[in-house]
Parts: structure tokens; C-alpha cells; sequence
């Protein structure tokens, strides 16, 4: 079996309270977009799991429905740093009650993330506002993941974790 494609440090990373937008497109290459609301990843690191309000990312679902695809950026407001995920089996589900309280904490933890810029933690909550029937997970298994801190690196591979 190959290597996960997140290492532990990327892994942690991308399940802090960072901005987190997911996209797709339709069979006519039209773009869809959605923020998500938090990420879990699986103990072995290659499974990812986002989520965000269904009724906030209709054509996001309805395109992830209809091929799977799917790319995930994953940015630290402070910093600038980033990656990226893509995958081609992207599954759509509604959340369980433990993906809501990961929702919860993420909203928290975006909070003090932007409060370092000066927002309100009253701000991330009218951000990611969310009804617990309303929350979804995409599950996916990331076959690429890119670095996409602006700079020289931005757009190369990561390697993959050992």
C-alpha cells in the first residue's frame, strides 16, 4: 500500500481553524464553490472528511454527486500558508452530532485565528452559522495534494508522508 499523501504536520495543519473552501464543476466545466466548516482526517491520514450547510453549497453537492470531483484549499489567515487537496471520490452524507460539535469547535477556533487580525469571534460565528439538520460531510480520499503558500514553491507537490 502507497504512502498517505498528508504527512502528520499537514495533517494537524489542515484540521486547525483555518480557512477551508471546497470546488467542483458540472459536466460543462462550470465552477462550483462552497466554504466548509471544519475537517477531520482518519487516524491513517487517508481519508478527509469536510463539512459545511447543505443549503449554503447546493451546487457544490449536486456537482460532487454527480463526478466526485473535488479540489480543497486550506489556508491560515495570519500566515498565508496553504494547501491544496483534489480527489475523484468525493462522497456527500449528512453530518452526525460529533461532526457538529468539530463543527462548533472550528467556528471557535477560526475565531481566535481572525481575532489575531483584528475580527470578532461574533464575526466568524455570522460566517458559519449552521443548523445541526443542515450540515453535511464530504468524505474523500486525496489522490494529490499541492503546496500553495504564495512564493516559489507555490504549485509543487507535496511528497508524500512516511
Amino acid at each position: 500500500m502507497s504512502a498517505p499523501i498528508l504527512d502528520e504536520g499537514n495533517a494537524a495543519f489542515i484540521q486547525t481553524g483555518i480557512s477551508i473552501v471546497a470546488a467542483s464543476r458540472d459536466d460543462a466545466l462550470v465552477p462550483s464553490i462552497a466554504r466548509a466548516s471544519g475537517c477531520r482526517v482518519s487516524d491513517d491520514r487517508r481519508a478527509v472528511s469536510i463539512f459545511t450547510p447543505l443549503s449554503q453549497a447546493l451546487q457544490l453537492v449536486a456537482d460532487l454527486r454527480a463526478s466526485g470531483r473535488i479540489a480543497v484549499v486550506f489556508s491560515r489567515p495570519t500566515t498565508h500558508r496553504t494547501l491544496q487537496l483534489k480527489a475523484d471520490d468525493a462522497r456527500v452524507r449528512n453530518a452526525t452530532p460529533d461532526e457538529a460539535a468539530i463543527v462548533a469547535d472550528y467556528v471557535d477556533a477560526f475565531a481566535r485565528e481572525i481575532g489575531i487580525m483584528g475580527h470578532t469571534a461574533e464575526q466568524a460565528c455570522a460566517m458559519f452559522q449552521f443548523r445541526e439538520d443542515d450540515l453535511v460531510a464530504i468524505d474523500f480520499t486525496p489522490h494529490a495534494a499541492f503546496e500553495q503558500t504564495p512564493g516559489p514553491k507555490a504549485g509543487s507537490p507535496l511528497p508524500a508522508a512516511r
